[in-house]
């Protein structure tokens, strides 16, 4: 794509223009554009993702694993990895972050599949907002809505466990029935295979 300033367009004649011939796109200005943004399509519309801002970040989202029989995808979530609240881009950031874990979970779910939330490790200020995973769990789609069997928190703080008491007569029965609270790595692990589960260093 290319612009030009008010100024540039300015001070050529239509004759200039018209005998300029646009410089050509190049593929790999093409691979650096799809580098830097990524085009999905969540719920019928089409978004675009701003992938540089959100390059530090996209460990927050991971594939570990499956459980049981066929296709069922151990999904983790490490919230560790969010951004800082203190951004001045924060809203930006996770708009754009948003949509990358929204897509990606679209990507890596076949069948059922269970979400690991890893709280450990997290201070108050990188907590995801209420509404934001409100409207996480909004914008997924009815099939991942459906398939999602149990979502696993692990090492709950008081600040969570709180939140989920409060928003518990808002939250449907049957997405409440699913979330257990797992206190420790080892009880995780009585739970669930965790051979492909990335549990970070800090956690």
């Amino acid at each position: 794509q290319f612009y030009f300033s008010e100024d540039q367009t300015a001070t050529k004649d239509a004759s200039q223009e018209e005998s300029e011939s646009i410089p050509e796109y190049t593929a790999e200005e093409e691979r650096e554009d799809n580098r830097l943004w990524r085009t999905v399509v969540i719920g019928e519309q089409e978004q675009r993702i701003d992938m540089k801002v959100i390059e530090p970040y996209k460990k927050v989202i991971s594939h570990g694993g499956y459980y049981g029989d066929g296709l069922n995808a151990i999904i983790v979530f490490a919230a560790c990895f969010l951004p800082d609240s203190s951004r001045t881009d924060y809203n930006y950031v996770m708009e754009n972050l948003f949509l990358y874990v929204i897509s990606t979970l679209e990507l890596m779910v076949a069948e059922d599949y269970m979400i690991v939330y890893l709280n450990g490790a997290t201070p108050r200020r990188k907590m995801p907002g209420l509404g934001w995973m409100k409207k996480c769990y909004q914008m997924i789609d009815r099939r991942l809505r459906k398939n999602l069997k149990s979502f696993i928190i692990v090492h709950p703080s008081w600040f969570i466990r709180t939140i989920l008491a409060v928003t518990r007569p808002f939250i449907s029965s049957k997405f409440s029935s699913k979330i257990q609270y797992v206190n420790t790595l080892a009880e995780l692990r009585e739970m669930i295979p965790m051979e492909y589960v990335h549990i970070p260093d800090s956690i």
